[in-house]
């Protein structure tokens, strides 16, 4: 089975949505339909993390635990647009190693 849309989630500081919102939606990655755009959805969460000898953390110090507040951002991007969206994720997101997950979506149209 070839798919067609996928689940993009990542996780960025609150002031990155924006410009990230904006640079996904000029590449048409949040566009559902052809009626919408600037489709996705956000949730506060808490992330944690250690960076390791040899890191260049955006936050936090090397050795020690960072627990902060970020953003989850989820929203569902077509195939043929899935490595511009990647590539345009890790353009706008500060972090050194940011997670980015894609997550295959089967669309509940083709069983109904």
């Amino acid at each position: 089975m070839e798919f067609q849309i996928f689940k993009i989630e990542t996780f960025i500081p609150e002031e990155y949505i924006n410009p990230l919102r904006e640079n996904l939606n000029s590449i048409g990655a949040l566009t559902i339909g052809g009626n919408y755009d600037s489709c996705m959805s956000t949730s506060k969460v808490k992330g944690s993390w250690r960076p390791l000898k040899g890191a260049n953390p955006f936050d936090g110090e090397v050795g020690k635990l960072s627990i902060e507040e970020e953003i989850k951002v989820e929203f569902c991007c077509k195939r043929e647009l899935l490595k511009e969206t990647l590539k345009t994720i890790k353009k706008v997101h500060p972090y050194e190693e940011p997670v980015i997950n894609v997550i295959p979506i089967l669309d509940y149209k083709q069983f109904i």
